[in-house]
């Protein structure tokens, strides 16, 4: 059961922070390039080693035997679900996010090499570092026992938000609103942060 508790938990997490993000507007770009097939296939490579890496080093880290240091671990995890909540619900300023990695991602896509190749390292340089990639980390710190679910998780929760871009972007343009949903996204990080306290509170009193 905690095997499924833990891949639902991921694939939302995942799915949500993706949707609207800057390697899921690449992602696009790709699909009017290469079939279809190329481009998720791309999804799940990139997918794979990007959130695989995030998810091995925090599993190692998680699976320490030491009370004291999962205990702040834990605190650590918690903390940051919270802080990415809480900073998507403050107002936004027009800024060059991450210009520097958007630059060279639009550099990648423009190459002339096998588009599955192109686009499973233009993943892997988009997600590195960015806010899915520690959503992936966190969860690793926080269940490091079940590396198979959060990957599983992460990659369907990659398909699942780009496949929807990719065949249904001109109805969610006209039908969603864009804030609504980055709204969900940062509602669940703040939930997923204070039940995480809650159940550490509750430890700490039994």
């Amino acid at each position: 059961m905690d095997f499924v508790y833990t891949f639902f938990i991921t694939f939302s997490i995942i799915f949500l922070s993706e949707l609207g993000d800057k390697t899921q507007l690449l992602v696009l770009s790709f699909s009017n390039k290469s079939k279809v097939s190329n481009v998720l296939l791309g999804i799940v490579i990139g997918t794979f080693f990007s959130h695989g890496l995030a998810i091995l080093f925090g599993s190692q880290i998680g699976n320490l035997d030491n009370e004291f240091f999962n205990f702040y671990l834990k605190i650590f995890t918690y903390s940051s679900f919270l802080l990415f909540g809480i900073i998507g619900f403050l107002p936004k300023q027009e800024k060059k996010e991450n210009s520097g990695k958007v630059s060279f991602l639009q550099k990648l896509s423009s190459l002339k090499v096998n588009y599955v190749f192109l686009i499973a390292l233009s993943i892997f340089v988009g997600e590195f570092g960015d806010k899915t990639f520690l959503s992936s980390l966190g969860m690793s710190l926080q269940f490091p026992s079940y590396k198979i679910s959060l990957l599983l998780g992460c990659i369907f929760g990659m398909l699942a938000s780009n496949c929807i871009a990719i065949f249904f972007a001109k109805f969610i343009s006209s039908k969603l609103n864009h804030g609504f949903i980055e709204f969900l996204s940062n509602l669940i990080f703040v939930v997923f942060g204070i039940v995480g306290f809650l159940g550490l509170f509750i430890n700490c009193n039994n």
